[in-house]
């Protein structure tokens, strides 16, 4: 029971991180320490997607389903309804790297009118 809660628990985490790498420079609008968080977030999401690599975090989530007996990504209500926006079936490496652009695109664009914005404040 501990390791399934535990398994779901890093699902809904990643979910989060992978929100925050991909968009959580619109926090900086509000926040001027976001960037400190975010830009090495968007690094890290960037890097796993470029390369194929695994997260770390899927890696936990694996180690904590097989703990609690579980083959896979199934059974209880997170894992049903956040797995497919997390591992969408047919993800190829082309996919993965438009997403990858996406990520940098994003961020470069909330990031670049920030820069404009303080410069014309000044």
């Amino acid at each position: 029971m501990v390791s399934l809660f535990a398994a779901d628990a890093v699902l809904v985490f990643h979910l989060a991180f992978i929100l925050f790498s991909g968009l959580g420079a619109l926090l900086a609008l509000r926040w001027r320490w976001i960037p400190v968080l975010q830009l090495p977030a968007a690094a890290w999401g960037f890097f796993v997607e470029i390369t194929g690599r695994s997260c770390p975090l899927t890696r936990l989530e694996n180690y904590f389903l097989a703990r609690a007996g579980h083959a896979g990504y199934e059974g209880d209500f997170l894992q049903h309804y956040l797995l497919g926006t997390i591992y969408p079936a047919g993800l190829t490496r082309d996919i993965q790297f438009m997403l990858a652009a996406v990520v940098v695109a994003t961020n470069l664009c909330v990031y670049a009118w920030l820069l404009y914005r303080r410069a014309r404040r000044r």
